[in-house]
């Protein structure tokens, strides 16, 4: 739904009021700065013990899993190029009701994902100030940081996008340094290539591999405020899946040549390599994954905010929330009201409750992307400029969906549960808004 700009000099309406100021580079940085988050800090000991030498195969089946997602996320992000993310792509082609529940349940995932990572962050803050372990404490540091972070995304999406550039290379260096370097003196009698593990290990496993994959479908919300995006979104999704899945294949097998055995019982693997190998790189190493969790936090603020702006404007939530201030030309309404939210359910969660409800729904999502881009390509929906062509028609995406399907038959009925659950409420939210909505036509 679109609705006339206001008076100049007031907040601005819909989606050409967004500045299309992120470019690829940035876009690049954003995607991989929200999936290197708080999983990979916490992964290595959590596969080793559960797949042993064989821990590193996790990373590369998930890549098989991530890459034909991370097409279709390319593939349906050239043709559908407004703001929204998967909102917009299941909406595009499967009609408003698909795009409403998706857009609901992104935004729920992202709400969990980013309480939860806020929660983690106070746990690996409170190892340099053990204060922050105390519930008051602890809470008026999570109101500082989310009040810092809204602030930031106050003022405008180039200082938004410029932070988390500097936040993605601030948290990368350190890791990207500790894959290269820590191949040298990697034990490789503990590294097995052909060792397979059973199936309920490798479906665990692969549940966590999906988790610390995930947030792209968070970082490509912004599309609305993307240069040139049917060229720029499929480069810089597939350029950070690529950077991510090395990164992470090199992570883990460092981190189990150099410890060894003391890997899976390891609160802090990667701490704790960095430390075998260098002493002061463990602290150096917490420090970054304090930065890292901060940074995960920057990007879900700046693409979840997008995602209300664009429940908003389309009339699923008050036409204020589809407003973009007139100084900085942001939403600032959908930033105050995600950002307080988060902080909120951080305060009272915890990172395991909080990622179980976001990681399920989340495989649930892609699907739903998947059989957009399919969709999309066989309608031949178009934006801006040529778009990216998925090749072989519906194998990708179907592939896509047959590896979601495999990996959430693996969830607990405890996790159906909460997804069934949110599921319901969000077809029962839709039915109030179209209420609503005929009773005012």
């Amino acid at each position: 739904m679109s609705a006339s700009a206001p008076e100049t000099g007031g907040p601005l309406q819909g989606e050409n009021a967004l500045v299309r100021a992120i470019g690829p580079v940035a876009l690049t940085a954003a995607i991989v700065n929200i999936i290197v988050g708080a999983g990979i800090f916490m992964l290595p000991a959590l596969l080793a013990s559960r797949m042993g030498g064989a821990a590193p195969l996790a990373f590369l089946a998930g890549a098989l899993a991530i890459v034909p997602i991370a097409l279709c996320f390319a593939a349906v992000g050239s043709r559908a190029v407004a703001t929204g993310g998967a909102y917009t792509y299941v909406g595009a082609a499967f009609g408003p009701f698909a795009g409403f529940l998706a857009g609901a349940l992104g935004w729920i995932c992202n709400l969990a994902s980013a309480a939860g990572v806020a929660a983690a962050l106070m746990g690996q803050l409170a190892h340099f100030v053990p204060a922050l372990a105390e519930p008051v404490a602890r809470a008026a540091a999570l109101i500082v940081l989310q009040t810092a972070l809204i602030a930031l995304n106050a003022f405008g999406v180039r200082l938004g996008a410029r932070a988390i550039l500097a936040l993605a290379t601030l948290k990368l260096a350190p890791l990207i340094a500790l894959a290269g370097i820590g191949l040298l003196f990697v034990d490789w009698g503990q590294i097995s290539w052909t060792q397979v593990p059973s199936w309920s290990a490798l479906g665990t496993a692969m549940v966590l591999v999906m988790f610390a994959y995930s947030g792209m479908e968070t970082a490509l919300i912004p599309s609305g405020e993307v240069r040139d995006p049917s060229r720029h979104v499929p480069r810089a999704t597939l350029a950070a899946i690529v950077l991510v899945v090395l990164l992470y294949v090199g992570i883990q097998v460092v981190c189990q040549g150099v410890l060894g055995p003391a890997l899976p019982g390891s609160a802090a693997p990667i701490a704790a390599t960095a430390g075998a190998l260098w002493s002061p790189g463990y602290g150096l190493l917490l420090a970054t994954a304090c930065v890292s969790m901060t940074g995960f936090l920057m990007g879900n603020l700046l693409g979840s905010s997008r995602l209300v702006f664009a429940l908003g404007r389309d009339g699923y939530l008050p036409h204020a929330f589809g407003r973009v201030s007139a100084a900085h030309h942001v939403p600032l309404l959908a930033i105050l009201v995600h950002g307080g939210l988060a902080c909120v359910l951080a305060i009272g969660g915890s990172f395991e409750t909080l990622a179980l409800i976001s990681g399920g729904a989340n495989c649930l999502l892609y699907v739903g992307v998947c059989l957009a881009a399919w969709r999309a390509q066989r309608l031949d929906l178009r934006g801006r400029g040529a778009p990216f062509v998925l090749p072989g028609g519906p194998a990708i995406p179907l592939l896509a969906v047959l590896a979601m399907g495999a990996i959430v038959s693996t969830l607990t009925r405890a996790e159906w549960l909460a997804i069934g659950l949110a599921l319901a409420a969000l077809v029962a939210v839709y039915g109030l808004v179209r209420r609503r909505r005929s009773g005012t036509a």
